[in-house]
Order: structure tokens, then sequence, then C-alpha cells
């Protein structure tokens, strides 16, 4: 599963280096605050934080066109605006082994950098391989614990994360800190009302267990509500090859469980999930698709999508899931 950085990133960083010379204006120098993430998520938050600021701030988000986070590569483009920003967002798991050489070759060097992973701390989590479920082979000889990336899909972790992220706007635009506080501590009651409706519909759900016939990004999430899981794979697999015994084993699950939806991710085809469900007794369970927030385009953030409008959806299919 480990990324390489590609020959052609030295090309990239060279590229970046050059052309970042040439530009000029930042947050410390009067000009426009720059800030770079790499997933929508945090794209959001920072919208959000800025607040009525957001027009005097360039923001850019690099996964823009629906390219997993998994599988993403910077362009020279990216490389260039990462370089000179003021502010560099990014999630700090396996997946983003590129930034530490993009990092290096930064020509602001007041820029100030969040690594989501990091700014959690403790509350980060290990992946893990439940019962029932494919390890993923990733490379020979590769058995080093990897971190979980997918922080955004717990409220609780946003609220921590917004936190870390205002204090880092505030860093690098001093001036106006206490607006980017204040619109994150308002922002974190939105994210808290929300926890708040995903507890309830999970204390009052009929069941207390979720199955994936798909990769699971949700750990954060079902460990915030207590829940338990089931899936194919890993959140960060690259199989993409169910076995016949793990098909089995899944749709046993179903059936003892009792369980009346079968979960899939947005990227899924839903070929593991119709298997799955060939293979229950009653053949008759929903299928239905939690959104990780891994294929939002800026198509998608341009038609008024956001962190929380996802989120509300995907408590309503959660919500259909446990009946």
């Amino acid at each position: 599963m480990k990324k390489y950085v590609p020959v052609i990133l030295a090309v990239c960083l060279l590229l970046s280096l050059l052309a970042a010379c040439g530009r000029s204006g930042s947050a410390s120098d009067g000009g426009k605050l720059k800030i770079v993430t790499t997933i929508f998520p945090a794209y959001d938050w920072v919208m959000n934080i800025l607040g009525e600021r957001a027009d005097s701030a360039e923001v850019t988000m690099l996964l823009d066109s629906g390219v997993d986070l998994h599988s993403y590569q910077p362009t020279a483009d990216d490389m260039v605006k990462i370089a000179s920003c003021d502010v560099f967002i990014y999630v700090g798991g396996e997946s983003d082994e590129w930034v530490e050489d993009a990092l290096q070759e930064a020509t602001n060097q007041d820029m100030v950098v969040v690594n989501l992973l990091e700014a959690l701390g403790d509350a980060a989590k290990e992946e893990e391989v439940v019962e029932g479920m494919e390890a993923d082979h990733g490379e020979e000889g590769e058995e080093e614990e990897e971190y979980d990336e997918h922080v955004w899909l717990s409220l609780r972790c946003a609220a921590v994360l917004c936190s870390r992220i205002a204090e880092a706007l505030g860093r690098a635009d001093p001036a106006n800190a206490a607006d980017y506080t204040a619109n994150a501590a308002a922002y974190a009651e939105k994210l808290s009302k929300l926890d708040a409706d995903y507890q309830s519909a999970v204390d009052a759900a009929a069941v207390k267990t979720v199955l994936f016939g798909d990769r699971f990004p949700f750990r954060y999430l079902t460990d915030d509500y207590g829940l338990t899981y089931y899936a194919a794979f890993v959140g960060c697999s690259a199989e993409t090859e169910a076995s016949f015994e793990t098909i089995v084993f899944l749709a046993n699950k179903v059936d003892e469980l009792g369980l009346k939806a079968i979960l899939q991710i947005e990227s899924a085809d839903g070929s593991i999930a119709r298997t799955i469900r060939e293979n229950t007794r009653s053949g008759d369970q929903a299928l239905l698709t939690l959104d990780s927030m891994q294929s939002v385009t800026a198509k998608d953030v341009a038609g008024g999508v956001t962190y929380l409008t996802i989120m509300e959806d995907n408590l309503a299919v959660l919500t259909d899931a446990l009946r």
C-alpha cells in the first residue's frame, strides 16, 4: 500500500521552486491569505472558519476532481501552490508520503502546517483487521502498523481539528485570529448538534451492527457511537476482490444478526455487496451507500455540497441500516 514518489515529482519540485520564486503577496505582506488543503472536508472546514473573510483568502482543494486520497499524486501546479502558501493542511497518513518532499521545497519559510493525524494526538486510531475481513496484502514484507487516515468521518474529531485549523489560521493571520476562533466555535456547535442526532439514532436503533461489502473507512464514526462492524476490507485497502470465504462469512453474519441492509461506500460498483446479498437466506437486504467524502469534486462544492450536508445524509442512511 505504500506510495513511492515517482521520478516526475522531482521535476515538479523544481518547477514549484522556480515558479514560486516569481510569486508575490501573502498574509504577511498584505496579500491574500493562501491556504492549501488536500481533502474536501478540510477545505470545507476552512471556508466555515474563514466565514466572512473567505473572499480575502485564496483556498485550494487539491483533490478536486474525484481522485481518491489513496491514489493521488501532486501535479506541478499543486507543488507550486503548496510551496508558496501560508497554511497547508493535510491528513498525514500513508497516502501523504509525498508531502515530506513537498515541504522541503517550500519557499514560504513562515508556512503553518497542519497534519490532521498529529493534531488528533492519542485519538488517532490504527487500522484494524476484524473477524472475516480480508487482510491487505500491501507491499511484500510490510508489517508496520498504519494509522486509519479517515479522521474526518468523526464529528467529534472534526470539532477538534477545526479548533486546530483556527489556531493555524490565526498564526498565519494574527490580525483576524479572534474571528477565526469565534467562527470555529460556532461551527463546533453545529457539529455537536449533529453528533447528538447520531447518538440518538443509534440509541433508538434495533440493531447495533453495520456490515460493509466494501472497504471500511468509518471506524472513527462507529467507535464514536459504540457500533460493531464487519467489512470485506480495511479502509485504506487496495484490494478489489473478496475471497469466497469472506463473502460466505459476511453473508452468514447478515443472516445471524438479522441485518436488513448491506453497506458500501460511494465509489463502489456494488458487486461485492450484491454477491453477499445473493448468498444470504432471504436475498432481500437493502444495498445502501455511506459517503466517505473521498470522491467529492470541485463541481460538487460549487453545487452546494458541504461536510455537514454529507454527514446529514449519512445519518439518514445509517438510521435506515440500523432499523
